[in-house]
C-alpha cells in the first residue's frame, strides 16, 4: 500500500477508493494519512450529507458503515484439502472482519495445517481446536461465543458457498430490515452443480416440516449460510452437537420473533467421494430436532 500523499488529496483519493471497493477501510486509513476515527467521522459525514453515496461499493448499492465489523463463524472437520483456500476467499472479502475457526477434532492433518500455516500468522484469524469430534453444532457454538461482530455468519470449509455473496446477504440486515438472512441455493441466484436428487428432495422435506413447526415460508432450511446479528445469537440457548444445529437454529431464530429473510445464493456442491458428510441419518436428527426445538428449549 502506497504512502500517504502530502499534498491535501489523500483523504480524497482515500473515500475514493474506499467508495469503489477497491481497497480496504485498514488500507483507506493509511492512504488518507488520518486517523481511523478521523476518517470515520469524515465517512459518516458523507453518508449523512448524502444518503444515497455508497460508501463500501459492493456492486449492490449496499451502503456498509466504517464501523461495522463481521465474524466468520468457521467449523472445521477434516478440511485440510481445503481449508487454506477457503480462509484466502474470505480474506479476499473486501469487509472488515474476523475469522473464527473451530477445529472439531480433525485427523486429517487439518490441525497440523492450522498450527504451521495459520494460526498467529493470518491476521485477523483466531483458532480454536476441540480435543475430540463433537459435531458441527458445537464448533458452530463455540464460534458464536467468540464472535465479537455486529454480525456473524456460519461459513463450512469446504468451498461449497463462495463468501463473496456476503455482501448480498448482509444487505437486508444492514438496511434494518432483517434480524437475520439465511442464503437459499432453491431460488435461483449464482450458478448452481446439478446432483443428488434424493439430498435435495431431503432437504425440501425437513424445510416443509420445519415451516409447519416454525409458521416460516423457507425454501432452504438447512443451508450453511445463515447470518444472524451477533448479539441475537448469542441470545439463543443452543445445544445441538451435530447438523441438527440448522433446524435449532431455524427454529430458535423463529421463536425469538427475529425478521428472517432469504436471499438467492449460488452453490458448488460436493459429492460424497469428494469429502460430503450429511447423510441420511443426520436427516432423522434433524426430523427430531424440529419436534424438540419446537416445544422446548
Amino acid at each position: 500500500m502506497g504512502e500517504p500523499t502530502d499534498n491535501g488529496t489523500g483523504p480524497v483519493v482515500a473515500a475514493i477508493l474506499y467508495e469503489r471497493g477497491a481497497v480496504s477501510l485498514s488500507d483507506a486509513v493509511e492512504i488518507s494519512g488520518l486517523s481511523a476515527a478521523r476518517f470515520s467521522e469524515i465517512i459518516n459525514s458523507v453518508e449523512r450529507f448524502s444518503p444515497n453515496t455508497v460508501l463500501a461499493a459492493t456492486g449492490r448499492g449496499i451502503v456498509i458503515p466504517p464501523e461495522f465489523k463481521l465474524s466468520v463463524l468457521m467449523p472445521v472437520y477434516n478440511e485440510a484439502r481445503t481449508i487454506k483456500e477457503i480462509i484466502e476467499r474470505v480474506r479476499e472479502v473486501n469487509l472488515n472482519k474476523e475469522i473464527i475457526v473451530v477445529d472439531d477434532g480433525s485427523s486429517d492433518g487439518t490441525v497440523a495445517v492450522l498450527k504451521s500455516e495459520i494460526e498467529g500468522k493470518v491476521p485477523d484469524v483466531r483458532v480454536f481446536y476441540s480435543p475430540r469430534n463433537q459435531g458441527k453444532g458445537a464448533a458452530v457454538r463455540r464460534a458464536i461465543k467468540e464472535a465479537t461482530g455486529d454480525v456473524c455468519v456460519v461459513q463450512d470449509a469446504d468451498l461449497e458457498y463462495d463468501p463473496q455473496e456476503y455482501f448480498q446477504l448482509l444487505e437486508p440486515i444492514i438496511d434494518g430490515r432483517a434480524d437475520a438472512v439465511f442464503g437459499t441455493r432453491f431460488m435461483g441466484g449464482g450458478p448452481h452443480r446439478v446432483h443428488l436428487f434424493w439430498h435435495y428432495v431431503g432437504n425440501q422435506f425437513l424445510t416443509t416440516i420445519s415451516n409447519a413447526f416454525s409458521n416460516l415460508n423457507l425454501t432452504d432450511m438447512e443451508t450453511c449460510y445463515k447470518l444472524m446479528r451477533t448479539e441475537l445469537a448469542q441470545s439463543l440457548p443452543l445445544r445441538a452437537n451435530g447438523f441438527d444445529i440448522e433446524p435449532e437454529l431455524t427454529l430458535k431464530l423463529a421463536k425469538a420473533g427475529a425478521r428472517i429473510y432469504e436471499v438467492p445464493i449460488s452453490y458448488s456442491g460436493r459429492s460424497y467421494a469428494e469429502g460430503k458428510k450429511i447423510n441420511w441419518k443426520d436427516g432423522f436428527k434433524a426430523l427430531y430436532s424440529i419436534f424438540r426445538y419446537r416445544f422446548s428449549d
